[in-house]
């Protein structure tokens, strides 16, 4: 009770809900249709609502576990009602259990449904983090379980480390494998019986492959969907589903952010008709000196990461084993930027090249001086916590926030957390060997001089991106 489809017992969730009502002391005015609906469907169990569910309540989990946030304290009311066909009214008949893993889903769609679905033959192009998802989807929604049932699944990634933390199909065992193999075993174990159903591809989509992807290709298949992370192959596949009439559900992540585009033959725009606004760029001036949101101080440490680690390590390497690398490197740069990139070679080569993983761990530990105390410092004496601008209004007023200068503490876990990373990176790019012998690392920099800071007059520096950059510091 209530069972699907049925009129009676429909009718009976009615007046309790009227009963229930009418002795609340708030009471409302009720939708018969809708609570119609939901007696119809009650012992429904759709596997991406479930999806949509689990997402929400392992992130309050998470907020209490941690802490950090309050969990929700109310009720959530969720309806996805536009999924039905317009004027759905299945019979009983073809709603009701026949004993199979899809009930749940049979009790919401029907029978029928189900077995167009089990017969459906559909193309996913990527299976990284939307594309684990999506199969993942499927095979507890049983596509392609059926005997003309299939799903090509391409994508020319190999498992890497990092993709672990979100591609919930792979797992550390699998790293170095294809993605669109390993994914298709994944789902198979879920669900047995689309085993065999999956056909992987290792293709780029593209002009280069359309030898394989023809036309016979796309005539066999019923839609196309986009597990992309690039504009380019997104665009290529929309034109292809533009030219064979295919139906394309696109979608894609950027972040805790996500979007999803339904593009039907002849019903809806294309995904090429419309364009995303250019993303909105993080003024240098606020990275550098005004940070406020999140985004600016991972933004922040990207560049300091690769300021750091990654462009001289570049340089140099192209300085050693290019014989013309001045004349090509510098024909199209400014003398500013050919000094830049002078100092940080001979820098890396010459004048700070560590010649122990103690020279690394002296390196981490001046650095950590000019990033976190000498560079609030200046800013401070550029612009005291009492500065007010020409209106007369307090100069560190929101967002701005006033710094503070950090004097390092070797018994601080988080200072020598910065430490040994820093060391350890410097080290790896000479080739030396690191260490994480925390005690170790404590007393070394704890032993590194550092200058004391003085700040210096005459320093400008840029305040909102409308002053000239070359203001700035």
């Amino acid at each position: 009770m209530p069972r699907p489809g049925n009129d009676d017992d429909a009718t009976e969730v009615i007046r309790l809900a009227n009963q229930i009502n009418d002795a609340w002391s708030q009471k409302t005015e009720l939708d018969d249709k809708l609570l119609k609906q939901l007696a119809y469907q009650a012992t429904g169990d759709l596997s991406p609502m479930v999806a949509v569910f689990g997402g929400l309540v392992a992130q309050e989990v998470l907020k209490a576990c941690t802490g950090k946030f309050s969990p929700i304290n109310n009720f959530m009311y969720f309806d996805a009602l536009e999924c039905l066909p317009v004027g759905f009214e299945p019979k009983e008949a073809d709603l009701a259990p026949v004993g199979s893993r899809y009930d749940g889903q049979i009790a919401v769609f029907g029978r029928e449904f189900q077995e167009k679905l089990s017969n459906y033959r559909e193309f996913l192009v990527g299976s990284g983090a939307i594309g684990c998802e999506m199969l993942k989807n499927w095979a507890m929604m049983g596509i392609a379980s059926g005997e003309n049932g299939v799903i090509h699944v391409t994508d020319m990634d190999t498992i890497e480390k990092s993709n672990l933390n979100r591609q919930f199909l792979f797992r550390p065992a699998d790293v170095g494998k294809l993605k669109s193999d390993t994914a298709a075993e994944a789902v198979a174990k879920m669900n047995p019986d689309i085993a065999g159903k999956i056909v992987t591809h290792q293709d780029r989509v593209g002009l280069e492959t359309e030898v394989v992807y023809n036309d016979e290709f796309y005539e066999s298949i019923d839609g196309v969907t986009n597990a992309l992370d690039n504009v380019v192959a997104r665009k290529y596949m929309d034109q292809r589903c533009v030219f064979y009439r295919k139906p394309l559900l696109e979608s894609g992540t950027l972040g805790t952010k996500g979007n999803t585009q339904v593009v039907i033959p002849h019903l809806t725009e294309s995904y090429s008709a419309s364009q995303d606004p250019a993303e909105k760029q993080i003024p240098i001036c606020t990275l550098k000196n005004f940070p406020h949101a999140i985004e600016h101080t991972i933004q922040w440490a990207r560049d300091l990461f690769e300021g750091l680690f990654t462009q001289p390590a570049e340089s140099v390497n192209a300085y050693l084993s290019t014989p013309d690398y001045i004349d090509k490197a510098f024909a199209t740069v400014g003398d500013s930027v050919k000094i830049e990139t002078l100092n940080k070679i001979r820098s890396f080569l010459v004048t700070d090249k560590p010649m122990a993983f103690a020279d690394c761990v002296a390196w981490a530990r001046k650095n950590f001086e000019e990033l976190y105390n000498n560079a609030p410092q200046q800013l401070l004496f550029n612009f005291p916590a009492d500065a007010v601008t020409s209106s007369g209004q307090p100069f560190w007023s929101p967002p701005k926030r006033v710094p503070t200068a950090v004097t390092f503490d070797p018994a601080s876990d988080l200072h020598i957390d910065f430490i040994m990373a820093a060391a350890n990176l410097h080290a790896f790019n000479y080739g030396l060997k690191g260490s994480r012998d925390r005690d170790q690392i404590k007393q070394l920099a704890a032993a590194v001089t550092v200058p004391k800071f003085v700040p210096k007059s005459g320093v400008k520096i840029q305040v909102n991106e409308n002053e000239d950059p070359g203001a700035g510091v």
